[in-house]
């Protein structure tokens, strides 16, 4: 082990507008509670955060594996920030191998600072030291400047267990060398550990102080991002638990599902407080059962949701079908990851799109939404139980694993009765009316509830007429389905059109959808800076689509997509324009609006970076394409 010089902390601090930071460790030793609770405290002075999770694909990889990091990436800045940012500016590793596994990514900028666990150097097997000192050696001629710490070595004098407690002792070092108000520290601490014994938060917390007095020590740099001063109360949550909250905030009282990795924290976190409000967390025996469960609450009157996955999904779609041709109330959160089949699922990905416009035989018409930040995927959930009761309908939410895991501060929502739908009219039912007397312009129908005076009917998964009544006569099903489509139609008239990001005209528009907001604002942003005529454009709604798209797309000669699922290149030797397949939301505005669509797409499973975007986005631009194809 290499000793680091001490010094008396007369450190000036170096003030940043932002930094990415990357906390890595094998499974187990809390990487991702040290970046989570930096991240918070971060937030509470006020900095803008977003924080990116780490996962491994197995759930105990083998320990000092490449392909084995598991922590968390923390974004801090002086602003509001909507995404994870570029590469890492600094990096705590606790051991080599799986620091070795984020460089190889290009996850770390030329020239990161590392500070590295050194305890490896010295360990009995010689295997191992020799693998140490080789990596560091690497790593230094590579350009990073890496630091050596004993921080088992510091833990071990603290606690008994010290690879349980380096995790706090690395946010105490964070802490010191951002510039953290330490007391933030030891309340988070204090947060973080409410439900166990004193002595849990007291060990804890002198861990997180013998960090920061190491780093006062040891360390010659410092940093200090400024923070902005908050008027309002905040909230630091992550999507997941934002979606749970829209779900009391809306006054849903059922909640049906079966475990499924990224979508699972959501129902955790509403199976502990629920109860509380009235509701109740099903967990069925399978995911087409938690379909029918919330299906069934709905029918009853209370309307339900049900969360899920990509490959949850595609188990529900023949439950879904029922709802729409039963026309029930019904709201499914999407949490999507990598697929197909069991796929990537700690990965994130946007490839359920059309599953979820187009999914289910038949015509099965559904309404579409995509949350685009941790703030939009509380107010999603409400607007989407709204609409869900107002229309009758199915209402998908996408999510993604990004939006899920990361942590973003939004300002602490004040309850409104608007969020809540309009109480079911369970008045007697007038003599002669019919469950299914479809307006001839919406295609909505007055909502029967069993038991309701005169409401008696069954609901079936057949075709049937205006009194629920099976029925294959042809021109009754074709009333059915054009009814149920108006109703599409009906929503579509209400929708407000989307925002343009940037300048109304331009030479390039880009649009995205889901979790891709952020990034493809910055990229804009940033190239705007240098003078670029791009612009953006998210798409909440997908299905139906606003009003008015056409005419945004119009002023501007071009138009491209940037999503997170497959599309082919040109640039690849055996792709032409006969045969290439486009991104999802490129295919679905080429064939809905006749536009020539242009797409880029990233399905590495990670969050799409800015600097990369505009790397991508310059070669789209008027005389720059015949460059990038040639490069």
């Amino acid at each position: 082990m290499k000793n680091l010089p001490t010094h008396h902390d007369s450190r000036i601090a170096t003030v940043l507008d932002e930094h990415v930071i990357e906390i890595v460790s094998d499974s187990g030793e809390g990487a991702q509670r040290c970046g989570q609770s930096l991240a918070a405290i971060a937030a509470r002075m006020g900095n803008g955060i977003w924080t990116v999770e780490i996962i491994p694909a197995e759930i105990q990889p083998p320990a000092r594996s490449v392909a084995g990091a598991s922590g968390n990436r923390v974004r801090i800045g002086a602003r509001r920030i909507e995404s994870g940012g570029d590469e890492a500016d600094l990096v705590v590793a606790f051991n080599e191998q799986v620091l070795l596994g984020r460089v190889r990514a290009g996850e770390l900028k030329h020239g990161a600072r590392i500070l590295l666990e050194g305890m490896w150097r010295e360990h009995p097997d010689p295997r191992i030291a020799a693998s140490y000192a080789a990596a560091v050696d690497e790593l230094a001629a590579a350009g990073y400047r890496v630091i050596e710490i004993p921080m088992e070595r510091e833990c071990r004098t603290l606690v008994g267990d010290p690879r349980k407690g380096k995790n706090m002792f690395a946010l105490g070092i964070l802490c010191n060398i951002y510039s953290l108000d330490l007391q933030l520290a030891r309340d988070q601490i204090a947060l973080i550990f409410r439900k166990k014994a004193a002595s849990v938060i007291e060990s804890n917390v002198t861990l997180v102080e013998a960090g920061h007095a190491w780093a006062e020590t040891h360390l010659d740099f410092k940093f200090r991002i400024p923070a902005e001063r908050v008027t309002t109360p905040q909230i630091v949550v992550n999507g997941n638990t934002a979606a749970a909250l829209g779900v009391l905030a809306s006054g849903m009282e059922i909640c049906a599902m079966y475990p499924i990795t990224p979508a699972t924290s959501a129902s955790h976190y509403l199976s502990e407080v629920f109860e509380k409000v009235g509701g109740i967390v099903h967990q069925a025996e399978d995911e087409l059962a938690a379909c029918a469960f919330a299906i069934g609450a709905s029918y009853a009157g209370k309307c339900a949701i049900t969360i899920t996955s990509g490959p949850g999904y595609s188990l529900k779609q023949e439950a879904l079908g029922l709802a729409v041709m039963a026309e029930i109330p019904l709201v499914v959160l999407n949490v999507q990851r990598g697929g197909p089949s069991t796929g990537q699922p700690t990965k994130t990905e946007q490839g359920d799109l059309l599953a979820t416009v187009f999914g289910s035989h038949g015509d099965a018409p559904k309404v579409v939404m995509a949350t685009s930040t941790i703030e939009d995927c509380f107010y999603a959930i409400i607007t989407a139980r709204k609409i869900a009761e107002t229309f009758n309908m199915v209402v998908v939410v996408l999510s993604d694993a990004n939006l899920a895991t990361a942590q973003q501060p939004f300002a602490r929502p004040q309850f409104s009765e608007t969020w809540l739908a309009p109480p079911v009219d369970q008045s007697p039912i007038p003599p002669g009316a019919k469950p299914y007397d479809w307006d001839p312009v919406t295609g909505i129908a007055r909502r029967f509830i069993p038991g309701q005076p005169g409401g008696m009917h069954t609901i079936t998964g057949l075709a049937h007429d205006r009194n629920s009544r099976v029925a294959y006569d042809p021109v009754i099903n074709a009333e059915g389905l054009r009814h149920r489509s108006l109703k599409l139609a009906a929503l579509q008239r209400t929708l407000v059109p989307p925002t343009v990001h940037g300048g109304d005209t331009g030479d390039l528009l880009v649009i995205g959808w889901g979790s891709t907001k952020g990034v493809i604002e910055e990229a804009v942003d940033r190239l705007r800076g240098e003078g670029l005529a791009v612009s953006s454009m998210h798409l909440r709604f997908l299905q139906p689509m606003a009003g008015g798209i056409k005419e945004i797309m119009a002023r501007f000669p071009r138009v491209m997509t940037i999503e997170q699922n497959w599309s082919d290149t040109l640039e690849d030797g055996v792709i032409d324009d006969t045969n290439r397949r486009y991104s999802a939301l490129a295919m679905m505005l080429r064939a809905r609006y006749l536009v020539d669509v242009d797409c880029w797409s990233e399905v590495r499973g990670q969050p799409l970076k800015p600097g990369r975007l505009c790397e991508v986005i310059r070669g789209r631009l008027p005389g720059r394409q015949q460059k990038e194809v040639a490069s």
